[in-house]
């Protein structure tokens, strides 16, 4: 079944508590409450949230306390932050400080839909949790000879102003390597703003990015600043960064060049010191090719590529992702998995993990979460899990990893025909694990390939993937059902 996002509001007045809430559901939002800071975490430990919405000034814990301690405890839960004019001082500095946005009363319903909207799809997108150190610097697990030559690389560099672009599959850690990068600086004390692009409609990048003065555009009720302002001093990390769109690429050079930019709606001009880090999993070589992507913008991003390996590519770093995974959680979920039995191990070492670190974290709290004893076993994991072929060594010529379709094509078949088989049996195949790796869910399995909805509703009836008689678009409610601010 689809997953509806919960939505926790924290707010001492119980009248806005129960405005916000009814306001929410009537989107399609799940919908919890507390009455301050405390309560909050609370009802975090026991039910979990993807949003939490909280006032800033409430008795006992504050917004401010309540952010620090998610950041701390759930890094990966967008904290949105509701302000009076006389507080929004405030308001950014908690953003400097992670907080994910914030909207100051009296507010508009609109403005409210659009920022948790926009929370809600960065939290679909997961973001690589930022593991530390006991110096609070980002920390970076592995061994392998591609992992020694990245750290040597992030250590090489981290302390330049030099722009740098990192590439890889989704779930490699791009985020970790922008926060190694930050931590590793002079700029370390000052603030690491980052700026997920995939998760903004297109028509707020600009806004987001260099801010708005009051009266720009419908909803504009107060002057706001952008992501370029908050990062002033510190690091900037636009994620997906493929995704600006380019009617805005030309401000962004702009700003990269010349450290200068407008609001939105304004005239005076802005100057700025950032060290910009983006990073993308998408080939802007080939969306250069196909103008979709500035030629200069994209020189201007490169000036420091680095590009992270996907986790098959550095097997031998499984075994220590695996138990620092283990001790995460046991903390996190208070349990007590003390090992792993050598053939459970050597099943999660030969699994290719598409899904990267991502995928293996995900797995792994998962695992631990429904451990019955203190030993995971080769039968506690799934069994697709172990019924593999022996993996590649490291840096070895992969045959195994083209393409290979489950039936041939017929005998005495054309060469085009044979392309064009082997092109459906692959495209057959990335959809039915991008459907897999999101349980059945359309909607995220059409984000995870980059295609639509609707799209993906077509090639999975032309290549024998769902049944005749599913209808086109599922009904209201039905399994693959979504609230509208999810639709992004």
């Amino acid at each position: 079944m689809a997953h509806v996002p919960r939505v926790l509001v924290v707010d001492d007045e119980a009248n806005l508590r129960k405005v916000l809430a009814a306001t929410l559901r009537r989107e399609g939002y799940e919908v919890a409450t507390a009455s301050d800071g405390d309560a909050a975490l609370a009802e975090i430990e026991e039910s979990g949230a993807d949003v939490v919405v909280t006032d800033l000034v409430m008795p006992r814990r504050d917004g401010l306390s309540l952010l620090r301690q998610v950041l701390q405890s759930h890094p990966e839960i967008p904290v949105i932050l509701i302000t009076a004019h006389g507080t929004v001082d405030s308001a950014v500095e908690a953003l400097k400080l992670g907080a994910f946005d914030y909207i100051t009363k009296p507010f508009e319903q609109e403005e409210l839909k659009r920022t948790i909207a926009k929370a809600t799809r960065t939290h679909q997108l997961g973001a690589a949790s930022v593991v530390s150190d006991e110096s609070g610097r980002a920390q970076m697990v592995g061994a392998s000879p591609a992992m020694k030559r990245l750290l040597e690389l992030i250590e090489k560099v981290a302390d330049s102003p030099s722009t740098v672009l990192i590439t890889g599959e989704s779930g490699t850690g791009k985020e970790l390597v922008a926060h190694r990068l930050h931590d590793l600086s002079s700029r370390r004390g000052r603030p690491f703003i980052r700026v997920n692009l995939a998760a903004l409609p297109k028509d707020l990048v600009e806004s987001e990015l260099f801010g708005y003065e009051k009266g720009a555009f419908t909803g504009a009720v107060t002057s706001k600043p952008g992501r370029f302002e908050l990062a002033d001093a510190g690091t900037l990390f636009l994620d997906e960064v493929g995704e600006v769109p380019p009617e805005i690429q030309v401000k962004l050079l702009r700003v990269l060049q010349e450290g200068e930019f407008e609001r939105v709606g304004g005239i005076k001009t802005l100057r700025v010191d950032v060290r910009l880090v983006a990073a993308t999993n998408r080939d802007l070589k080939r969306d250069l090719e196909a103008g979709k992507f500035r030629e200069d913008l994209f020189y201007r991003l490169n000036v420091v590529p680095i590009e992270l390996p996907p986790l098959r590519d550095r097997r031998s770093d499984i075994p220590l992702l695996v138990e620092h995974f283990r001790e995460k959680y046991n903390a996190r979920l208070k349990r007590n998995v003390e090992s792993i039995e050598p053939k459970a191990l050597d099943c999660l070492s030969r699994y290719p993990w598409p899904g990267n670190i991502r995928e293996l974290e995900n797995f792994m709290e998962r695992l631990i979460l429904f451990a019955d004893g203190g030993v995971l076993r080769e039968r506690d994991l799934p069994p697709e899990l172990c019924e593999r072929p022996a993996a590649p060594q490291e840096g070895s010529a992969r045959l195994g990893a083209l393409p290979v379709p489950s039936e041939l094509p017929p005998e005495g078949a054309s060469l085009k025909e044979i392309v064009r088989f082997a092109a459906e049996a692959l495209e057959r195949d990335l959809i039915a694990k991008a459907l897999l790796q999101t349980g059945g869910n359309v909607t995220q399995a059409a984000d995870r390939l980059k295609i639509s909805r609707k799209t993906l509703q077509t090639k999975m009836k032309e290549l024998g993937l769902r049944d005749a008689e599913e209808p086109e678009e599922p009904p209201a409610g039905g399994l693959d059902a979504a609230p509208p601010a999810r639709e992004l």
